[in-house]
């Protein structure tokens, strides 16, 4: 190959590569909703939480995701459009800050930097990320905790199976496994996190991947947990 012909492939990967890297296919497959057990979080929190936390399970974050390799983290922000004031009552209830309650303007925007502007091009913009969430919570109706409620099971501080829970919460993903975190103190077991996983376009529920693997300090038990 003469070094006309090897400039000219060189040029073809280069652009091949530049197209991919640029494409808004790549970057994400999955997205994980994860919430968060305000009296876990709290139990395991380094310092004391600021405000008495609600026996509720309240958003964590919504984050892009990959099922091979590393999740992507403060991507560029397209089509720059700030959240919404009249957005913040909605989220102070279902996306509280719940270590310290007095920064959740602080809270809701590393979770836009960190992920939601990683996930374009599902989602649009910042304003769009927080009504996708608020949307998810309360129209779409996956609030963990109502989901739990409605297979009988309550914040009353009993030990559960960890079949029950991935159970109930089947019961409301059209049968699709949710991601469980649990951490341990003092011998006690509880139940921190519960992740629901659906596609990149948000169209449908997907068995969450990359659960936690044994030997994990999140791994939940086989029985025991308490919730």
């Amino acid at each position: 190959m003469g070094i006309t012909g090897m400039i000219y492939m060189v040029t073809m990967v280069f652009s091949l590569l530049v197209s991919i890297l640029s494409s808004s296919t790549v970057g994400f497959d999955y997205f994980q909703f994860t919430q968060q057990y305000q009296l876990a979080v709290c139990h395991f929190n380094p310092t004391p939480c600021k405000d008495p936390p609600d026996k509720l399970f309240t958003v964590h974050g919504l984050w892009p995701s990959n099922k091979i390799g590393g999740d992507p983290e403060y991507c560029k922000i397209r089509n720059p459009r700030k959240r919404a004031k009249k957005l913040e009552p909605q989220l102070v209830i279902i996306w509280p800050n719940v270590p310290d309650r007095t920064n959740h303007t602080g809270f809701w925007s590393r979770q836009w930097k960190k992920h939601g502007a990683c996930g374009y091009p599902t989602i649009q913009n910042e304003n769009d990320y927080f009504e996708t969430v608020i949307k998810m919570y309360i129209t779409e109706k996956q609030n963990v905790s109502r989901i739990l409620s409605n297979a009988k099971i309550e914040p009353d501080g009993k030990s559960r199976a960890l079949v029950d829970i991935e159970n109930a919460i089947r019961n409301g993903t059209n049968n699709k496994l949710p991601k469980l975190k649990c951490q341990k103190k003092t011998r006690v077991t509880e139940l921190v996190e519960i992740t629901l996983c659906s596609d990149k376009n948000r169209a449908h529920f997907i068995d969450c991947p990359n659960p936690f693997l044994p030997g994990s300090p999140y791994l939940c038990p086989n029985n025991s947990i308490r919730y």
